[in-house]
């Protein structure tokens, strides 16, 4: 058959161990033959990161920023042990936080929804996307042991110069201080719109502004003056905006049906985030973008380099190492591409690659991370390479 013509480039970043294993298969088996695509190339492994002093991160994400859309392949973000294992110059920084700080974007994560491995709360029948601000709060946070008797104050020096008490401490205790930024909540809630309006699902947003009236209600008030300068846009494509408490929205998102962008502060996007994950079965079945405001994606998988199984490769050992993610983190950036560039029939690809995988589970044929949730019971797990092969066979049907 004749391939597909992709109009304008993608940004590809390669990553590392297993998960680089999956890419150049899914690549090579599922993207390339049938797509006439221009790439432009970054090699995000962890050794050529080394290499460049992690100047590469910086240029790839500058291509991102250039052509609007990116594809991002799982990497490493060194500890100690790694820098040791890879004889690294240093505990270079995440990618990903270097390229989000960059493009100044949100992630967004999404579930792969499949018949035979159904979430574990009954009434969720649609995915539910987790938005997370991430930046600042707790995980930018100043704190200290306190020796009492001790008195502590915040202190604001500009031209009101604001002295205000914390606390005063009897006995000993503990202090934390805590900031975030108006453009940064700004570029959050632009973020979101934006996502929630290429997806077509309404928005919850939610804090705790009863209790703190300041800090989170800055948060409620700019999230809200966002939603009403793009009002039109928003009822254009039929997204509604609703603000809620976050401990009643934890208890309404037990009792929706999904299908909603969940909006979360920092701390509760990190906890929700692991809790929506874990309800749909798998990491495996999780996609990640990263939108800017400006409406710059870059897709990746949920999952990391799955390192135990690269270990298990390298020793000439078949893995069962589930690819589902990844072919999405394609195929999210190759509909993008499509609808940035006007071209339905490289969306349609899209589209029926995923049909592709999603058939190949619900036929039975599954890795064995999903094994333990399958509904009917499935006792046979394939190979990476068996279930690419049968996602390629699916696709050939459906094209």
């Amino acid at each position: 058959m004749e391939k597909i013509k992709v109009k304008n480039p993608i940004v590809e970043l390669d990553g590392d161990e297993m998960a680089r294993v999956m890419w150049k298969m899914i690549k090579e088996e599922l993207i390339l033959p049938y797509l006439d695509i221009p790439l432009i190339y970054f090699d995000l492994g962890i050794k050529k990161r080394d290499e460049t002093d992690d100047q590469i991160t910086i240029e790839a994400a500058k291509a991102i920023k250039k052509y609007g859309v990116g594809v991002k392949c799982a990497t490493i973000t060194p500890d100690a042990e790694r820098v040791k294992e890879y004889n690294l110059k240093k505990a270079w920084k995440s990618p990903n936080a270097t390229i989000r700080a960059y493009l100044d974007g949100t992630v967004f994560r999404k579930p792969i929804m499949v018949k035979n491995v159904p979430p574990l709360v009954k009434r969720w029948k649609k995915p539910i996307i987790i938005g997370r601000h991430a930046y600042g709060d707790i995980y930018n946070a100043v704190e200290a042991k306190v020796e009492g008797p001790a008195e502590v104050e915040l202190v604001v020096k500009n031209r009101e110069n604001k002295v205000l008490l914390v606390h005063r401490f009897e006995g000993n205790g503990v202090v934390m201080a805590m900031h975030n930024l108006e453009k940064s909540i700004r570029s959050f809630a632009r973020s979101c719109i934006n996502y929630a309006i290429s997806e077509k699902v309404d928005i919850w947003f939610a804090t705790k502004d009863t209790i703190s009236k300041v800090y989170h209600a800055y948060f409620k008030d700019i999230f809200q003056e966002e939603v009403d300068r793009r009002k039109e846009d928003l009822e254009k494509a039929g997204v509604n905006y609703r603000y809620m408490l976050i401990d009643d929205a934890a208890a309404q998102i037990l009792r929706s049906e999904g299908g909603m962008l969940w909006a979360c502060m920092n701390y509760e996007g990190d906890i929700m985030s692991d809790m929506i994950a874990a309800g749909f079965g798998s990491l495996g079945l999780m996609t990640s973008v990263l939108v800017s405001p400006d409406g710059v994606y870059e897709f990746e998988a949920a999952h990391g380099t799955v390192r135990r199984h690269y270990y298990r490769y390298l020793k000439g050992e078949k893995t069962s190492t589930n690819p589902t993610a990844s072919i999405f983190a394609w195929t999210g950036a190759i509909r993008k591409r499509g609808e940035l560039d006007n071209t339905p029939e490289v969306c349609d690809f899209a589209d029926k690659l995923e049909k592709a995988v999603i058939n190949t589970i619900e036929s039975g044929v599954i890795t064995k991370d999903l094994q333990p949730f399958t509904d009917p019971p499935i006792d046979r797990y394939v190979t990476l390479e068996e279930f690419i092969k049968e996602v390629k066979k699916n696709l050939e049907e459906l094209l």
